[in-house]
């Protein structure tokens, strides 16, 4: 297991403007971004856990990885070929979340929340190098419990991938994500899942249909639907 408990990050204004897909760049607005991130930089603290598993008994609907049981039709189809994932929690850090913002300001607290979010960006993109690098890989994509694919896998298998790294509190003592009892992480900005190489880059929001999504990351294609859900193409 690989233990990162305090990711070099550079938070600079321009990574927060793309992150948030700013059109208006007033100088209130960029004064604004600035003061949350003086405060911000001195304090943050990324964080993350990585470890490689190997992954047995491919089988429909599931496989098992490390041991765990995983149940993903597209998961499966996209380890079809795979012999070895990467499983991974990514945070932007206690330090940050712990920042306090009085509630009726929210526009700084809305700037403060795009800077953790692209803390926690910065700092997965960080561990996906190292493991690219460290391990000789190509390109690689990643998926997560609950994240894109509509409920193909359910963020009730949030509680299967911490068990990978020992179960929730072992996570939370290592790097200071709580998993709750609805599977949701604190502090929030936080995100898990699983790297693996792989010849074609796939996101989970090409087989999206939710239009308008803040995160959508690719768009949607029909084409590929055909290939992980043949009963809706």
């Amino acid at each position: 297991m690989e233990v990162f408990n305090n990711i070099p990050i550079e938070l600079n204004i321009e990574d927060v403007i793309k992150r948030m897909r700013l059109r208006n760049r007033s100088d209130n607005i960029l004064a604004h971004i600035r003061e949350m991130l003086e405060t911000a930089r001195p304090v943050a603290r990324p964080k993350a856990i990585c470890q490689v598993f190997y992954i047995e008994n491919k089988n429909g609907d599931s496989l098992e990885i490390g041991g765990v049981k995983f149940t993903s039709r597209v998961l499966r189809i996209n380890l079809d070929k795979v012999e070895r994932v990467f499983a991974y929690v990514v945070t932007c850090g206690r330090e940050l979340d712990q920042i306090e913002i009085p509630s009726t300001d929210f526009i700084k607290g809305y700037y403060l929340d795009q800077i953790k979010e692209t803390a926690v960006v910065l700092a997965r993109q960080y561990v996906e190098k190292y493991l690219r690098e460290k391990y000789a890989l190509g390109q690689v994509s990643r998926m997560a419990p609950g994240a894109g694919a509509g409920d193909d896998w359910p963020i009730t298998q949030q509680m299967e991938l911490f068990s990978l790294f020992g179960g929730r509190d072992k996570v939370e003592e290592l790097i200071g994500v709580r998993l709750t009892d609805t599977f949701l992480m604190v502090p929030i900005k936080s995100v898990s899942g699983v790297f693996f190489p792989t010849e074609v880059r796939f996101e989970s929001c090409q087989i999206c249909p939710r239009e308008n999504c803040i995160g959508r990351r690719a768009p949607y294609d029909p084409e590929m639907v055909k290939k992980y859900r043949p009963e809706e193409a």
